[in-house]
């Protein structure tokens, strides 16, 4: 039986570079979607994985809900750019609902990359102050040492939540389908088929051509695109100009851990 063992799903990079450093050979989601027989065995199994709408993906809710877990500790941490509006407990809520708990779940804070809501050039100006190796040592003393722990959320983060979700129910999704348009400055080198962890993207005539069918909506495609040639159809971005990958993690890991043979 492994010691430890560490899942992660990453679009750019954050969450993996966490994974990185909390075990030196995490495991990717998106590749262990693909086996039948998902089934671990560990002292401590973890997740890490990145904040979506103020939810863990629906990508990871269902690799954790189809795989069946042994361990004496699992734990989960989340990465998020600006509020976490309370994932934590929620997290922990939905576990409990499918059979499943968690001994500790936490979040940290990191370049936000929400392209429509951010500037990626501005997040780039004040991630040194989101102290994240620190944040990251802090959490891995708290694994080392089996710390049972669930994130509480203050009032505020609750109340940004909420006022999320009533946002959402006066106004509709935050994102509609299709989701991108490829412009001319397109140079056909595949890049967006590579970093999808669903397959969603081939290529047509030189052309990505999207399935949202089953898209994660974790931006790795548009984020990834040397030639800045993805653009949201309907959304307005404060930049179209920047595009963000964790600076320690390099496209060839991103492609490793999320490319799909199947397109």
């Amino acid at each position: 039986m492994k010691q430890n063992l560490l899942f992660y799903f990453t679009a750019t990079g954050n969450s993996l570079y966490v994974a990185k450093q909390l075990e030196s050979d995490p495991i990717s989601i998106p590749q262990e979607l693909r086996k039948a027989d998902r089934h671990y065995k560990a002292d401590s199994i973890g997740i890490v994985c990145p904040l979506f709408e103020f939810e863990v993906p629906k990508l990871v809710k269902d690799f954790i809900r189809e795989s069946a877990f042994e361990a004496d500790y699992f734990y989960l941490i989340v990465t998020y750019g600006c509020h976490h509006g309370g994932v934590a407990g929620r997290t922990q809520a939905w576990l409990e609902s499918i059979g499943r708990k968690a001994d500790y779940v936490n979040t940290i804070i990191m370049h936000d990359n929400a392209l429509i809501v951010f500037d990626m050039d501005q997040q780039r100006s004040i991630e040194g102050e989101k102290q994240v190796d620190a944040h990251i040592a802090a959490i891995k003393a708290d694994i080392c040492a089996r710390k049972p722990y669930v994130q509480e959320a203050p009032a505020d983060e609750i109340d940004f939540y909420q006022n999320f979700k009533e946002w959402i129910r006066q106004t509709g999704p935050m994102y509609s389908f299709p989701l991108y348009q490829v412009t001319d400055s397109c140079i056909a080198c595949g890049t967006c088929t590579q970093v999808c962890p669903r397959g969603c993207i081939r290529l047509d005539g030189g052309k990505p051509v999207y399935d949202y069918r089953h898209c994660a909506n974790c931006m790795a495609c548009i984020q990834a695109c040397p030639a800045k040639a993805i653009r949201f159809a309907a959304a307005k971005e404060p930049n179209p100009q920047a595009r963000y990958r964790n600076p320690h993690i390099t496209l060839g890991e991103i492609i490793r851990a999320n490319k799909q043979e199947n397109i």
